[in-house]
């Protein structure tokens, strides 16, 4: 078996599989605070040179920084806390030959759901539609992926939009796109740069699944986007490889760490203000590689 997916648990060093016990574990349960307190959440991807995931860090591993200055972090977790999801679906006439692998990954990523986890569907051709609104009925979104039929051109664009939209009325703390397509942009009523700036407004991790050889351009856009959001872009050969990266993801969802803060800077003006977490692993461990969304936009006083 390919060790991408895998976990890690620096301590013993030993390899697990997902449904293994976590350590590590802090202030169990998703965080609350009052809406008078801006806390900026932030959720960080470990893997180690093999792209296994790395659990049972603790605090004191982590630093984050906010325009170059060192924050206090007054949260931190690793715990498999609830997500809430918004699958993407490439409906366009080109996925005529790939739907049905669509189809059976998103039925596998929806197996085996926490009580907590929602989700909700989009298809998307000329048009985006929310085909379902969230639910935490996996089976409701599985039912209504097999009737989405491919027709049409295809609004990208229009369709990640869309779902940044719904995810705003999300419960969970944890929150991503799953976006499938077979290729680029080529009707989206929304822009690029319209689509990327709403990206930067939003906390919503953002993963796609596409396929090599018909996105063209649209490969640089895709990584654009999903880095600014500290998710992933992939691009296997074929359709066939779907279930395999569809599964990676699931595995990187449950196993993220969450640090929170709040700003030392006050002084909010809706301002861009850039990110960086910094690791400080404990000795005997490989290089490690982290990933975490780019930067949030700061509230308007």
């Amino acid at each position: 078996m390919n060790d991408m997916g895998k976990v890690i648990i620096p301590s013993c060093l030993l390899l697990v599989m997902v449904a293994s016990t976590l350590v590590g574990q802090e202030d169990a349960g998703p965080p609350r605070f009052t809406v008078d307190v801006p806390t900026v959440l932030v959720r960080v991807t470990v893997t180690d040179p093999l792209n296994r995931y790395v659990v049972g860090l603790e605090r004191n591993h982590f630093r984050v920084f906010e325009e170059k200055v060192e924050q206090t972090l007054s949260h931190f977790s690793n715990d498999k806390s609830p997500i809430s999801v918004g699958i993407i679906l490439d409906a366009s006439g080109s996925m005529g030959d790939n739907i049905l692998s669509a189809r059976t990954s998103v039925a596998q990523f929806l197996e085996n759901p926490d009580a907590q986890d929602e989700y909700f569907l989009i298809a998307f051709n000329d048009r985006s539609t929310l085909i379902r609104d969230f639910t935490s009925h996996g089976d409701t979104i599985r039912n209504q992926s097999s009737s989405v039929a491919p027709k049409g051109r295809t609004a990208l664009y229009d369709a990640i939009y869309l779902g940044l939209e719904t995810m705003g009325r999300a419960r969970n703390e944890k929150k991503a796109l799953i976006v499938i397509t077979d290729g680029e942009d080529n009707t989206s009523r929304y822009t690029f740069r319209e689509v990327k700036d709403r990206v930067k407004e939003s906390d919503t991790q953002i993963y796609v699944i596409g396929e090599r050889g018909e996105l063209g351009y649209g490969r640089n856009v895709i990584s654009e986007i999903v880095r600014l959001t500290g998710g992933r872009a992939f691009f296997p050969h074929n359709f066939k490889q779907l279930d395999y990266f569809v599964d990676l993801i699931h595995t990187e969802l449950r196993n993220q760490y969450v640090l929170g803060y709040v700003p030392l800077d006050q002084q909010f003006g809706g301002e861009w203000r850039k990110l960086k977490v910094e690791l400080d692993p404990p000795e005997g461990l490989p290089k490690l590689s982290i990933r975490f969304r780019e930067g949030y936009f700061a509230p308007n006083q």
